[in-house]
């Protein structure tokens, strides 16, 4: 049997064990869970990004790990973790939209008051963290899950659309296209709205 202990947060702690049917732990299911592990930074950054609240993110990212340790494939190379790691956090965060907006939000007391209005930032670096934050959730779902996985987490055009299941020109474009909505928005352009040519 293999245990794989990983903390979360001091209060959700993350205990699998996984069974080997009587026998040793392979080295590439050891490997595997070492890559696994690896990811764990890459998985919260990516997941805080997604959904703002450092809470949510680690409840997203508990899911995703429980989800994989308890499908890991046998025959999995160490070079597929990441990618497939990824995949997972994404369709649980997609699920879980899906059913927030089925059944309505809620907002907790204590959330509540980090969204009143706060006195302004005084400094500068503060400020463009906060516009770049700004430009990066005015950004359609889409662009945004594209550019955060490929400047934030580094994966190569076709790891992205293999994971999001789309063409790589498809990715391709909606970088670019968030680039340069990031671009304009920081700069204090507007875009002008397309028109309708019939």
């Amino acid at each position: 049997m293999l245990t794989l202990v990983i903390t979360l947060s001091r209060n959700k702690p993350l205990v699998v064990a996984l069974w080997n049917h009587g026998r040793q732990a392979g080295r590439n299911e050891v490997t595997v869970l070492s890559k696994i592990e690896e990811a764990i930074p890459s998985l919260r950054r990516y997941a805080s990004a997604l959904l703002g609240s450092r809470q949510d993110a680690d409840d997203l990212l508990h899911d995703c790990l429980v989800s994989a340790l308890t499908n890991i494939k046998p025959r999995m190379t160490e070079h597929e973790v990441r990618p497939w790691l990824f995949t997972i956090l994404r369709n649980r965060f997609i699920s879980d939209q899906r059913r927030v907006a089925s059944r309505g939000t809620t907002i907790a007391l204590e959330t509540a008051d980090a969204l009143m209005p706060a006195t302004a930032p005084v400094q500068e670096q503060r400020l463009q963290m906060h516009e770049l934050s700004r430009s990066l959730a005015a950004l359609p779902k889409d662009q945004r899950e594209v550019f955060l996985l490929v400047t934030l987490e580094g994966f190569e055009y076709a790891e992205v659309a293999a994971m999001l299941g789309i063409p790589l020109g498809t990715v391709m474009s909606r970088l670019s296209r968030a680039r340069d909505q990031l671009r304009d928005s920081m700069d204090g352009r507007t875009r002008p709205a397309l028109r309708r040519i019939k």
